[in-house]
C-alpha cells in the first residue's frame, strides 16, 4: 500500500467525522435532543390531555368530577371519544337544579312549620352530661354484676 493520498480524496474532513478511538459528541450531542424532545412531547401530551380538567375547574364540582372521570377513562381505555366528550362538557355550563329544589324544601317545611336547621358545631356539646355518664357507669356496673353470676 502506498501512503500517498489519492487525488480525488478532499483535503479535508467534515467536522462531524471523528478520528478512530475518539468520542462521537455530534452522536451524544443528538441523543441529548432526542431524549429532551421525548420529554417535552410527554409534557405536551399531558398537558393536552388535561385541558378539559383545567376548563372545568371554575366550573360545579359535579360537572368537574364528571369531566375528570371521562379524562382518565380516555387515558386508560385509549378511546378519544371520552376526551371529546369530556372537553364538551366543560365548555357547557349546566344548570344549577339543587338550589332551586332546596328552596322548595325549605318553603315546604316552613310551611308545614317544622323549619329545617343546620345545626351548629357549636351548640353540640363537646362531652356528654353528668347524667348521661353516671346512667353509663351504672350500666357498666350492672354489667359487671350480671358476668360474675
Amino acid at each position: 500500500m502506498s501512503d500517498t493520498i489519492n487525488p480525488a480524496a478532499p483535503h479535508h474532513l467534515p467536522i462531524f467525522i471523528t478520528a478512530p478511538g475518539q468520542s462521537d459528541w455530534l452522536f451524544n450531542v443528538i441523543v441529548v435532543v432526542v431524549l429532551a424532545a421525548i420529554v417535552m412531547l410527554g409534557v405536551l401530551y399531558f398537558r393536552i390531555h388535561s385541558l378539559p380538567e383545567h376548563i372545568a375547574h371554575k366550573t360545579t364540582k359535579i360537572q368537574y368530577e364528571l369531566v375528570a372521570v371521562l379524562g382518565l377513562l380516555s387515558l386508560f381505555t385509549h378511546n378519544h371519544i371520552y376526551w371529546v366528550a369530556g372537553l364538551l362538557l366543560a365548555f357547557i355550563q349546566l344548570p344549577d337544579f339543587t338550589s332551586p329544589l332546596t328552596s322548595i324544601a325549605e318553603s315546604t317545611a316552613k310551611i308545614a312549620g317544622s323549619e329545617r336547621r343546620t345545626p351548629d358545631i357549636e351548640a353540640v356539646p363537646s362531652r356528654p352530661p353528668a347524667h348521661t355518664e353516671q346512667a353509663a357507669q351504672q350500666n357498666a356496673d350492672e354489667a359487671k354484676g350480671a358476668d360474675h353470676v
